[in-house]
């Protein structure tokens, strides 16, 4: 039914096989480490395969702390209207060009590869089978001598298919007879080693998080169930864990904790890089130390504005002269021109019949 998920995990498999088989040998040991080298290399494989989706996962929850306030501000509105509040914040996500769809896609990617792989390692040992009958059955992508080669290999006296909880007529399918103390003795300290990854990834991640995500109720409950629940989860259902299961989520906590040191400081690297340089550009964009500010260039006048102010500054002065020449009275005018007995001017004050003229020219213009 889910063959489209065991040939390929099947396939990375036998490949790392090969590789770690040819380097390290086939012997007692030389074989089972090349066996679980290539467990821990299935792993980085895929992880590879979803090192961008990763970026784009971190880079969407930094932008979701980002408009955080105005996702409480929908969430206060709509408090009794969830498919509102639903396309509000959908309407939000796109405008900021969020996709939430993104953060999920490398955990979705990951489950299908875990699952698959503990059907690969159930099936080099299928129950009800001796081990002759198993070593003579091709499991999936890999062929008999692959199958037995598995079979007999042994991680510290440990089968990579086995487990603490296994049955022990399963226990006894095993050539050579393997005990549960050997099993035990391989199985305990890789689940503390993995339990305490599970820790330290989670807690690194939580570690980058701003005051606004870890304020959300739900988010400081997901944060606490990653910190200690699936570590303990680790714990306590690792007896039913293959060993080789145990070295899956080993390497995968411990890509993980490196992947997130790596991408979040090249992402811290970049954001400060891009806000040195707004600095920079602001800094260039300033007058320098004892510079005085650039004065403001005043537009030249239009021609008609400029003749307009001659007129008015002409009749300006023409009525200046008038007005002194009626306040000097029976004196003498200030322009040396005779007044008649009642004070009003006897003669034309020079300049005033020009002036006069200029305006009516201007009215006709107008």
């Amino acid at each position: 039914m889910l063959d489209f998920i065991y040939y390929p995990v099947s396939g990375i498999l036998w490949a790392w096989h090969k590789v770690f088989g040819f380097v390290l040998g086939d012997g007692s040991f030389g074989g089972a480490a090349s066996w679980a080298l290539s467990i821990v290399f299935l792993v980085f494989t895929l992880r590879v395969i979803l090192f961008k989706p990763f970026v784009a996962q971190v880079k969407s929850m930094r932008k979701m702390a980002e408009f955080q306030p105005e996702i409480k501000k929908l969430q206060k509105k709509y408090a009794n209207d969830k498919q509102k509040l639903a396309a509000e914040m959908q309407k939000l996500q796109s405008e900021h060009g969020v996709n939430p769809l993104a953060g999920c896609l490398p955990i979705l990617l990951q489950a299908p590869v875990f699952i698959g792989l503990n059907h690969v390692l159930r099936s080099f040992n299928r129950t009800g089978l001796s081990y002759e009958q198993n070593i003579k059955i091709p499991n999936y992508w890999l062929p008999t001598e692959d199958v037995q080669s598995f079979l007999q290999a042994r991680l510290f006296g440990a089968p990579l298919s086995s487990y603490i909880a296994m049955a022990d007529n399963e226990l006894s399918q095993f050539v050579p007879h393997v005990g549960r103390l050997d099993v035990i003795l391989v199985s305990i300290p890789l689940m503390i080693v993995a339990s305490i990854a599970t820790h330290l990834t989670a807690r690194h991640n939580v570690a980058r998080q701003t005051a606004a995500v870890t304020a959300n109720p739900q988010t400081a409950m997901m944060n606490k169930l990653t910190l200690y629940l699936f570590p303990l989860g680790v714990l306590a259902f690792g007896a039913f864990l293959q060993i080789g299961l145990l070295f899956y989520w080993l390497s995968n906590n411990a890509w993980t904790l490196g992947q997130q040191y790596f991408v979040y400081h090249r992402i811290d690297r970049e954001e400060a890089e891009a806000k040195a340089k707004k600095v920079e550009q602001r800094n260039n964009l300033a007058p320098k130390p004892g510079q005085k500010p650039m004065q403001q260039v005043r537009k030249p006048a239009k021609p008609t504005e400029t003749a307009d102010a001659a007129e008015t500054g002409a009749d300006t002065a023409a009525e200046t002269s008038v007005e002194e020449t009626k306040s000097n009275g029976s004196g003498s005018p200030a322009n040396g021109s005779a007044v008649n007995g009642s004070g009003d001017a006897s003669t034309k004050v020079p300049g005033l019949a020009p002036t006069q003229a200029r305006k009516k020219q201007s009215r006709k213009r107008r």
